[in-house]
């Protein structure tokens, strides 16, 4: 019998009713489903794309292993780690994001006992690669239960599951349909503080949840997703009577965050944000002045994302009084043990940013007169890497050139995002991510 075959044998063992069998069949399976895995076709069996039909194509293998992520611990383990390994190809989305199975994920991170929060994170983030799932996700609900025992005081109804058990004694109150967006913003921002508490059961979350910022990061790539984070609402998830602030401000304390994949994910969609050229004053108004994003005519402080956004390219050095009172107050007299952001696709996201808020002409004198030239001047001394020197000197040029009567009115009128995009020179054109 050929080794495809006797691995199909297996796939029988999925649905098992002894529980060490359903595990021994899956982790013999599980070394199939990493990229470039001899027989991984096996698990694209059926499974077509195209077509004018909408039905979901979905074969027993995969929906065998969709069952097996609410089992017991190590069963529930290797199935998350196969399904985030096998979701790369767009064979999968419509199976892995049908509503149940989309909600169960989203439930069960936003759960804070759920021990695989973080596998669940990684196959969530790999799916809204897909426009499609952003699309759901942006309207997805999730049905809540009060539970006063609870540290977050409620119960994501559709996370129970084998891993994460329901609250005993079981909530007698009705539960509430709730958007699951802000939910997961909430629980991203909740858990970061935990990574530093080496003892699991003491952690307010057991995930850390970093890779929910590229969750975030492929949401704002569609302008239905980047309208998300640029239009007020309660700063309460539950959209409880408290005051109104833009969503994209809970992200970007964690623009300095020592993981990498948080950092990288937040800075992504800061810069894609920034796309909307009407939301540019919004942007880096300080939280002191309200203000709008258009179209929606409510207020809320403004975002003040320039001190998030330079920092992180600042370093060691010292500027002259003059120069030191421009820049705003949290890169005012850096110890001389400051470092620059390591990783070079973070410093060139970063550059980018500020190169797409000097569309206007009001973006460019703000970043003239908050010390960013001086920052980035001492970034492109310090900079190895050519392309990220290339946009530090557009910046630059941006920035000290003189302004005439044709960039005297630089975005009075709306400045279509596909028009940055569109470049003849491949290596200056800046793109979503």
């Amino acid at each position: 019998m050929s080794d495809s075959a006797q691995l199909k044998e297996l796939t029988q063992f999925l649905r098992d009713k002894n529980p060490q069998v359903r595990q021994i069949a899956l982790a013999n399976l599980l070394g199939q489903t990493p990229k470039g895995s001899p027989h991984r076709d096996i698990f694209y069996t059926g499974l077509r794309s195209g077509g004018l039909t909408q039905h979901i194509q979905e074969n027993d293998l995969i929906r065998d292993i969709k069952i097996l992520c609410r089992d017991q611990l190590a069963t529930a383990h290797d199935a998350f780690r196969a399904l985030v390994n096998l979701s790369d190809n767009s064979l999968l989305v419509a199976s892995l994001s049908e509503p149940s199975f989309l909600k169960f994920i989203v439930s069960y991170i936003l759960n804070p006992q759920a021990i695989l929060a973080d596998l669940a994170s990684m196959l969530l983030s790999n799916l809204s690669a897909a426009s499609s799932v952003c699309t759901a996700l942006l309207s997805l609900k999730v049905s809540l239960l009060p539970d006063p025992n609870s540290p977050i005081k409620w119960f994501p109804v559709d996370s129970r599951c084998g891993t994460c058990p329901a609250p005993v004694p079981y909530p007698s109150a009705e539960a509430k349909e709730v958007l699951a967006l802000p939910l997961l913003i909430d629980a991203f921002v909740k858990a970061a503080p935990g990574v530093e508490i080496q003892d699991l059961d003491k952690r307010p979350r057991r995930g850390e949840l970093h890779f929910l910022s590229s969750v975030f990061a492929n949401l704002s790539t569609l302008p239905a997703g980047r309208m998300f984070f640029l239009t007020p609402r309660s700063a309460d998830p539950f959209g409880d009577d408290v005051d109104l602030e833009y969503p994209l401000v809970k992200l970007l304390a964690f623009t300095e965050h020592k993981d990498t994949i948080r950092r990288g994910g937040v800075a992504s969609t800061i810069k894609n944000s920034a796309f909307y050229t009407p939301a540019h004053r919004a942007l880096l108004a300080g939280e002191d002045e309200k203000v709008t994003v258009p179209p929606s005519q409510v207020a809320a402080p403004g975002i003040d994302i320039l001190p998030y956004v330079l920092l992180p390219l600042a370093g060691p050095e010292e500027f002259d009084l003059e120069d030191q009172e421009l820049l705003p107050a949290a890169l005012q007299f850096l110890p001389p043990t400051k470092k620059r952001e390591p990783d070079p696709v973070i410093r060139l996201t970063h550059v980018e940013t500020m190169l797409l808020l000097c569309t206007t002409r009001w973006g460019r004198d703000y970043l003239r007169t908050h010390g960013v030239y001086e920052v980035i001047r001492a970034l492109h001394e310090n900079e190895e890497v050519e392309k990220i020197s290339e946009h530090v000197e557009r910046l630059v040029n941006l920035l000290k050139r003189d302004e005439g009567p044709e960039t005297a009115n630089d975005g009075e009128h709306l400045i279509p995002a596909a028009k940055t995009e569109e470049s003849d020179d491949e290596d200056s054109r800046i793109e979503e991510i």
